[in-house]
């Protein structure tokens, strides 16, 4: 005879008896990751130093301490924070990792447009590199060291003092980790002369997924291609570069001239868009699109601004400028530039004075963070004038939008598409960043929407087959992958987006030296179907 009511006895039961397995089981898979890290790291350090659980005091101050997007501020967190100080940290969380099914997640400087370098829905650790961002200069032999944690302000200010003659090809934000910004490319103001950041890689240093700690050399050719642009968290952690400097000149100069569509920004964008790409690779002007405040009418226009950095003098600037195939109709005049050295242009594109100490660019923090939405394209012909006032129309709609107009051409147009991962070379005229920020977490869908729409009335004007995007602007709008189990199929539709003709090799390099696709994540390298058996198999 059954018992009135046993049955919701049982079951409740069952689920404590359940829960409470699941709940060991956590705790037991937790305390046996940390002993196998404990037993794998240097015997003269402890794991206190570089380990934190989700109970240690400092764990959310320096989990939070990198995330630039409010979005991913309370997504799912790590079980654990590695912060190694030395290679052989990383080779035992790696190991450690592996042995006990947690997924790894690397982060450098936290400027992940999709925080894929912080967050996952599974559990996971995450290997913070920024202890690990000594940097290391021979000037004589025009190369340097840099760790994997360092930022591009750390790179740049060790650089100038040991130097007023070299420089870097990197990005513009001093706070943006040199890891994460290398391996996916790496473009700034300088680049149309000397190339990507990648393009300037001599070796590099990396964790496999077996823990062996390998070096251009050992890792072969076909890896070492791979993490020049394919984004190396697919392949493993690296951490420290080595890059080649290029010389800069003593005096560099900048100007900014900024118009409304009520000053003819109309006629000299669509001018800036047949010429950009083919001034001397010294010119570097770019193109950034806003809405102001409104006018004294209370009228909302769009502002469009010609930011230039030239390598060289002023009188040379307006000589090259002012010829019949320069760009004239700008009408910058002596008044317009400030000559200054390669730092100081640092400073200034970083949106600080360039009377500033260079000591700034040592901060690794934001003054502020927002919720935030990005997207890229690449554009190979002029958009026609009507294109524009339909882009103004959608512009005015969101006072926190900004276009930021890229040109290529110079050095660009001269490297091969296939030299490294990173395939947005000749044709190109010019590449756009679409930025979106907003205050309060409710209005997310409501901005998320419009930048989709703004993406899409883009989509006659910007490249085709595949429509192409920048892999360091990440996008999960493009396609995610399905965990580790991922087609090339399914992979391709995004991976095409971002490294065209270049995904096949990059899903060969990636089955080869990471068959069982250990290093994952929503946009990884997938592994072919064929996986570990017939391992670099061609799709």
């Amino acid at each position: 005879m059954e018992i009135p009511g046993s049955g919701m006895v049982a079951l409740t039961l069952f689920l404590f008896l359940s829960v409470s397995v699941c709940f060991s089981a956590s705790n037991s898979t937790k305390e046996s990751f940390l002993q196998c890290f404990y037993s794998h790291s240097p015997p003269s350090n402890t794991t206190s130093d570089v380990i934190f659980s989700q109970n240690s005091s400092q764990y959310l101050s320096i989990l939070q301490s990198s995330i630039r997007n409010l979005r991913f501020l309370n997504a799912s967190k790590p079980q654990y924070l590695v912060t190694p100080d030395s290679e052989a940290h990383i080779q035992a969380a790696v190991i450690c990792s592996k042995e006990h099914g947690l997924h790894v997640r690397v982060r450098s400087g936290g400027h992940d447009y999709e925080g894929l370098s912080y967050i996952s829905d599974v559990p996971f650790i995450i290997i913070d590199l920024f202890q690990m961002r000594s940097i290391s200069l021979d000037i004589k032999n025009e190369y340097a060291w840099v760790g994997g944690g360092a930022t591009l302000g750390e790179l740049y200010y060790s650089i100038a003092g040991s130097s007023n003659l070299h420089g870097f090809p990197a990005g513009s934000c001093p706070t943006v980790g040199v890891g994460g910004h290398i391996s996916g490319g790496g473009f700034g103001t300088i680049f149309r002369k000397y190339g990507l950041a990648a393009d300037n890689v001599i070796d590099a240093q990396i964790v496999d997924v077996n823990g062996n700690i390998l070096d251009r050399k050992s890792m072969g050719e076909d890896l070492f291609w791979a993490i020049r642009g394919g984004g190396a968290q697919s392949f493993g952690v690296i951490f420290s570069w080595k890059v080649k400097l290029v010389r800069v000149p003593p005096t560099v100069t900048v100007f900014s001239i900024g118009k409304t569509l009520e000053q003819g920004a109309t006629k000299l964008l669509h001018k800036w868009q047949t010429v950009a790409d083919k001034l001397h690779q010294d010119f570097f002007i770019h193109v950034v699109m806003g809405v102001p405040s409104a006018n004294s009418n209370g009228n909302k226009t769009v502002r469009v601004s010609f930011d230039c950095l030239f390598l060289g003098t002023a009188e040379r600037l307006l000589s090259l400028l002012q010829q019949e195939d320069g760009f004239p109709e700008l009408g910058v005049t002596r008044d317009n530039c400030t000559e200054m050295s390669w730092i100081q242009s640092v400073l200034y594109f970083a949106g600080f004075s360039i009377t500033e100490s260079s000591d700034v660019l040592l901060n690794r923090t934001m003054s502020s963070t927002q919720f935030s939405k990005a997207k890229s394209d690449y554009v190979k012909e002029p958009i026609p004038e009507s294109g524009l006032e339909g882009l103004y129309k959608m512009l005015v709609e969101e006072e926190n939008s900004i276009l930021i107009l890229t040109p290529y051409g110079g050095s660009m147009s001269q490297i091969s598409s296939s030299e490294i991962p990173f395939p947005h070379r000749s044709g190109n005229l010019y590449g756009i960043q679409y930025i979106l920020d907003w205050a309060a977490a409710e209005e997310t869908e409501k901005h998320l929407g419009w930048m989709r729409r703004l993406y899409k009335y883009m989509e006659p004007y910007v490249s085709k087959s595949p429509r192409a995007a920048y892999f360091n602007y990440r996008d999960l709008d493009l396609g995610r992958n399905n965990k580790r189990h991922t087609s090339y199929a399914q992979a391709a539709v995004w991976g095409l987006k971002y490294f065209n003709h270049n995904f096949k090799r990059l899903v060969r390099v990636k089955t080869s030296t990471d068959p069982d696709n250990f290093f994952w994540n929503e946009q990884s390298i997938p592994v072919s179907q064929s996986g570990s058996t017939k391992k670099g198999k061609k799709e």
